[in-house]
């Protein structure tokens, strides 16, 4: 259901309280006390069926004696009785309800009984559009409309960082903290049970909220995985999102068929899922609390360069090195910024970048130090640390810091290291809003959370180049698969595993399959010596678990040997296992080939995921792995291949040259194009698949199907994947045309398209002048999410005739149209046709309305909307422009 109501939350003009007490200890005192300590300015109710006051207000003994119904309610009474009040609130017009109540499950069903529960809760809240936040939360606060309906902490500051947690304690312990540190929030979400409202939705919310600059999010698990990637992806291309994921050490996976299906579920596929959506991991409440010290002073670096001024050389070098670990990087000091300091600084300062500017310092040198250092464009932020001395005040010092004219001109970290002597100095930091830490890890990992959100999305932001289209045929391997489980297999043989990945383009050994010892000797013979032979088993998954493999066999007496071996141990060793006769293959001869693995797996959240790393037969031990979530490209493809301890290795080294890096990020393209087009694959692992400067070749596969889901194709995936189906030609006035969605390497066709647009048409387009299209720009637009959005362009063969886009709401209820044709191909009913094909696409998404903002002079535009059965509506305030409107059951 994503955001609608969910205004009545985060500003209510009313708000009951059910289940408000007096009684020392209880949730229902402390949620009322919070609730008139906050300020807020909005009417506040209280009900408490024995009736009686709170502080001079009457206490409500049930819903009926209020006059006029609440815009939130929050719940604090047994749990039994939340159904019948989430009825009788939605019968009185309240549309959100935070249910504070914990489940009424007890011992060991008490799991069974609680979902009962929440289920009811929901089917209750339906018919009235009821939103529940909770159950089994602390509730809710909005400091700066001084609303906290919650039972956490009560002196609440107003702030511009947003906190979201499942746990009410880790949210009470943030808040507690920020206090400590004079740290403010926007809004502070406890999620509970998320029976209703999830993570999804909140973020969209905060995506829209020019209040919150940044979220904190603490998560144990995610619902709904496409519309929280969506959600997430949204929200961090405005503002950074730092998480911390809870339960990274899970028991161990479920014995799996392949190396790929043992990492689904696992923390790592977080991690992948968060990196794809542009949020910033952190391991740990430490880790999580230091972003929120930086990013709850609003720190935003020049560069991404640090430069750090002590007044000790050992926690200078310390601090760097804890830099350099962390990834981030030293600014050099600019020439004239050293004159500077050479003219101001005792003549034994450092010289250079950690500026050690003595042991005696005083507040005026630190001050004097830092004005230079910001002077210095090169420089993005200070790190200014300072360890007591009997030379001089820490607070004195801090202070000076912080009256500094530079630190008014660029950010400053402050790490104050120490005791009682420090802290009073860190106290007097906080006083100015500047962050403070106490150990320079902290500090340094404080500043690196906002340059690793920076990275991130600057790497999802990159254009990747296209990749040579691979024919696949997918109807062999729906063959194959088909045939598969017809038979009652779910683990398709090798050779049909290979014939798979050649149908998708992936190089493959050449293998031949053989009864018995003596057609192994022929086909050796007809491949030429040397070969590989290997046991051909339906039931046998790992053939090297039981001697199923012999390597270099270069007579026919090795093959025959070999052969009888491995049928014996074969037997000895999984005596129920059918042999369905061998494999022989030749003997790859590539030294230098590096062994890899590459796989793909069924996540229970996130849906499909593929994994690539070190491989061969100890890949699980060596443990070298990168996960991504599908779909890919090259360069989210480079981007997991880069993550991988390997990738060190295929990059060369001594004598070694490179290896085909760019063959890798294919086949994981072509691996992960197959998944989306066969949903009966559930995992598939390639291993090895060799990798030198020739390029790559797999050796070995296997492949586990099962029976269709039963789902549309891309339901499966957290990311929709391209949608292919949406491809189409269509005639147009004697033209044979072609329609199909943007990709993401159409960055270059795009930028292109909008140099041959006249001025006047960019300014209609767009609302007012542009030179050119910024990388970014270019990136946003082509880069879309197609759940939400799409954008169709139309093709006559490579040249672009327009670009007909639509951008739903979170609720699908609304979606937003734009629309632009190439100047020097108007006036031939392109933009009537692309207009079409968008709203057909809105219906074909159960969208209801489409709405497009229309400068008053666009006269053309505003013929075409009414001529396709648009109204029209007052614009937007301020603005020079047309609401039009078209509700999509009018045909």
């Amino acid at each position: 259901m994503s955001t609608r109501n969910l205004e009545h939350l985060i500003a209510p003009r009313s708000v009951v309280a059910i289940g408000a007490s007096t009684r020392a200890g209880s949730v229902g005192a402390a949620v009322t006390r919070n609730l008139l300590a906050g300020g807020f300015k909005g009417s506040l109710h209280f009900v408490n069926a024995k009736g009686g006051e709170i502080e001079g207000r009457p206490l409500l003994r049930s819903l009926s004696d209020l006059a006029e119904p609440a815009d939130l309610a929050v719940i604090m009474t047994p749990a039994a009785t939340a159904p019948g009040l989430i009825q009788e609130l939605g019968q009185r017009g309240t549309r959100v309800a935070v249910v504070i109540s914990a489940g009424p499950g007890e011992g060991i069903h008490a799991a069974d009984t609680n979902a009962r529960w929440r289920r009811h809760l929901l089917e209750t809240a339906k018919p009235f559009l009821l939103r529940i936040v909770g159950p089994n939360c602390i509730g809710y606060a909005a400091p700066k409309i001084g609303l906290n309906a919650s039972f956490g902490p009560s002196k609440l500051r107003s702030g511009r960082l947003a906190a979201i947690a499942q746990s009410g304690a880790v949210l009470a312990g943030l808040v507690d903290w920020g206090i400590a540190q004079g740290i403010g929030f926007s809004h502070l979400f406890s999620m509970g049970d998320m029976a209703d409202v999830d993570f999804g939705d909140v973020l969209d919310m905060l995506a829209r909220d020019y209040e919150t600059r940044a979220v904190l999010m603490y998560v144990e698990g995610i619902t709904q995985a496409r519309k929280f990637m969506s959600a997430a992806r949204g929200v961090a291309r405005l503002k950074p999102v730092i998480v911390l994921k809870a339960g990274r050490h899970a028991a161990a996976a479920q014995a799996a068929a392949s190396h790929t299906g043992s990492m689904a579920g696992s923390a790592a596929v977080y991690e992948a899922a968060f990196a794809r959506a542009g949020l910033v991991s952190v391991t740990g409440l430490g880790e999580l609390f230091d972003a929120a010290e930086t990013l709850g002073h609003g720190l935003v670096p020049r560069t991404e360069r640090l430069a750090i001024l002590t007044n000790g050389g050992g926690a200078g070098i310390i601090a760097t090195d804890l830099l350099i670990d962390e990834g981030g990087e030293l600014a050099p000091l600019q020439p004239g910024t050293l004159d500077e300091l050479d003219k101001r600084l005792p003549r034994i300062w450092s010289h250079g970048n950690p500026v050690d500017i003595v042991g005696d310092a005083d507040g005026a040198r630190y001050a004097t130090a830092l004005d230079i250092l910001a002077a210095d464009r090169g420089v993005g932020a200070v790190l200014a640390m300072n360890v007591p001395t009997a030379l001089a005040s820490s607070e004195e010092v801090a202070r000076a810091v912080a009256g500094s004219a530079g630190r008014r001109m660029l950010p400053v970290i402050g790490c104050w290291v120490g005791g009682p002597d420090a802290e009073a100095g860190r106290r007097a930091l906080h006083e100015s809003r500047i962050p403070a830490f106490d150990t320079p890890l902290r500090a340094v990992r404080g500043f690196m959370h906002i340059i690793d959100y920076r990275r991130g999305q600057r790497a999802l932001q990159r254009t990747p180049p296209s990749v040579p289209e691979a024919r696949s045929d997918t109807a062999l391997v729906h063959s194959i698969v088909k045939g598969a489980l017809a038979d009652n297999r779910h683990l398709l043989t090798e050779p049909e595993s290979k014939r798979v990945l050649a149908a998708y383009g992936i190089p493959v050994v050449p293998t031949e399959t053989v009864r018995d010892a003596a057609g192994a000797v022929a086909a050796a013979a007809l491949i030429g010596l040397p070969v590989a032979v290997k046991i051909l088993s339906r039931d046998i998954t790992h053939k090297s678990d039981v001697g199923g493999v012999a390597l270099d066999l270069a007579s026919e007496q090795a093959v025959l040997d070999a052969v009888r071996e491995m049928t014996a141990k074969t037997r000895a060793k999984a005596p129920h296992a059918r042999i369905d006769g061998f494999v022989v293959q030749p003997m790859i001869k590539r030294p230098d080939a590096v062994e890899l693995i590459l796989g793909a797996a069924e996540d229970p959240v996130f849906g499909p995921i593929l994994m690539v790393g070190h491989g061969g037969v100890a890949a699980e031990v060596i443990d070298d792995k990168a996960l991504a979530l599908p779909p890919l490209d090259l360069v989210l493809a480079e981007g997991a291949l880069s993550r991988t301890r390997v990738d060190r290795l295929l990059r060369g080294y001594r004598d070694r040259p490179p290896a085909a890096r760019n063959a890798v990020c294919e086949a994981m393209i072509r691996l992960s194009q197959l998944i989306a087009d066969v949903d009966e694959i559930a995992e598939l692992d390639i291993n090895p698949l060799l990798v030198d400067a020739v390029g790559v070749i797999a050796l070995d596969a296997r492949i586990v199907v099962r029976r269709p889901v039963g789902q549309e194709r891309a339901a499966r995936f957290a990311i929709r994947p391209y949608p292919v189906e949406l491809e189409t030609d269509i005639e147009h006035r004697g033209e044979r045309l072609h329609i199909r969605p943007i990709r993401p390497e159409d960055e270059v066709l795009i930028n292109a398209f909008t140099k041959r647009l006249t001025a006047e048409d960019i300014r209609l387009r767009f609302f007012g002048p542009l030179r050119e299209l910024s990388h970014e720009m270019a990136a946003r637009l082509s880069q879309i999410d197609y759940d939400r959005e799409m954008a169709f362009l139309l093709l006559d063969g490579s040249d672009l005739l327009g670009v007909g886009r639509l951008a739903a709401d979170p609720d699908f209820e609304q979606a937003e149209f734009a629309l632009i044709v190439a100047s020097d191909r108007q006036r031939r009913g392109y933009g009537a046709l692309l207009l079409r094909h968008v709203l057909d696409y809105a219906r074909s998404r159960g969208i209801k309305r489409v709405v497009g903002y229309v400068l008053r002079e666009n006269h053309r535009m505003l013929e075409l909307t009414e001529r396709l059965g648009f109204k029209r509506q007052s614009g937007r305030a301020g603005n020079s422009d047309i609401c039009v409107v078209k509700t999509l059951d009018e045909m």
